[in-house]
């Protein structure tokens, strides 16, 4: 199953327009969907989970038409967004049985089933009588993934799942999430790089609005080949730096910063650094995109 959007324009009362003609074609698997806070994730997820409607545009999922047939597509989403409330009192099989039955799971056989199914799936069977409010970061984002994968949906969107959580809690969370993309169609909206660059095999650059490049992953980076370049240097000399160069990020490093560079030559006193996934989304945000980058013909770039 492939979904399309074509031509997703939002703009919202106060004058903010959240999305700029957005097209993409996500196919099976995970999809990531890169983009700093305030570019315009959350509306296309909250849109695609038919929570919201666009000014203009379309969505085909399959053969389902998601802006006009909302009752079909609630029917195969699993949607995880980025907050969502608990009761903190209930216990987590308790509640995943309750959701369960407003899922239309209504045998209790069936229910035990599947509530038993997903709870070992998310790794939470063994807390499944302790009360959520006793949860933590990441125990309850795997618990809102358990909800969200009730009825087996064809289409899952997850907006900003590691945001907060520790480093163990995420490695268990995004292990969940690969498992999950063997099946469906699922769409990771996220700022954190390192997410998408571990996950997802095709992904989308969004800032402001529009979608800035749309790639693989791997042949993203590999088109960078040759056009980043590094240097170490005291803070002081950034700003003298950044007049003749086009800098596309800094780090700080034992208390120097290192400098990356977008160019197609090598500029005096930098050296050539293998490219990354971090690399291709500043590059990106930066206005500096190779000729190929992987993606499909009509891939939209500014």
């Amino acid at each position: 199953m492939t979904l399309e959007i074509s031509g997703l324009s939002k703009t919202y009362s106060n004058g903010v327009q959240a999305l700029k003609n957005v097209t993409l074609s996500i196919p099976g698997g995970m999809y990531g969907l890169l983009g700093p806070n305030g570019a315009g994730k959350s509306t296309l997820m909250r849109i695609l989970a038919t929570l919201q409607e666009p000014d203009e545009g379309r969505i085909q999922l399959g053969e389902i038409d998601v802006l006009h047939q909302k009752d079909k597509v609630r029917e195969t989403l699993g949607y995880l967004p980025q907050e969502f409330g608990v009761y903190p009192k209930a216990r987590a099989g308790e509640l995943l049985d309750h959701f369960a039955v407003l899922k239309g799971i209504t045998t209790r056989s069936a229910r035990k089933t599947v509530v038993e199914t997903l709870l070992r799936q998310t790794n939470l069977w063994d807390v499944r009588r302790q009360k959520l409010g006793g949860f933590s970061g990441g125990m309850k984002q795997r618990f809102g993934v358990a909800v969200a994968l009730l009825g087996n949906p064809k289409l899952m969107i997850v907006d900003e799942p590691t945001a907060g959580l520790d480093p163990a809690e995420r490695v268990r969370f995004l292990n969940l999430l690969s498992e999950l993309g063997e099946q469906s169609v699922v769409i990771l909206s996220t700022h954190i790089v390192a997410d998408v660059s571990e996950l997802c095999t095709r992904m989308a650059i969004i800032h402001q609005g529009r979608i800035l490049q749309e790639a693989e992953p791997l042949k993203a980076v590999e088109a960078l080949r040759g056009r980043i370049w590094r240097r170490v240097v005291e803070k002081s000399a950034l700003a003298g730096l950044e007049r003749d160069h086009s800098i596309i990020s800094t780090k700080l490093l034992g208390g120097r910063t290192v400098v990356h560079v977008y160019s197609e030559d090598a500029p005096a006193g930098f050296e050539p650094v293998p490219p990354d996934l971090e690399d291709v989304y500043f590059s990106a945000m930066a206005g500096h995109l190779p000729p190929k980058t992987g993606g499909p013909e009509k891939e939209a770039r500014l």
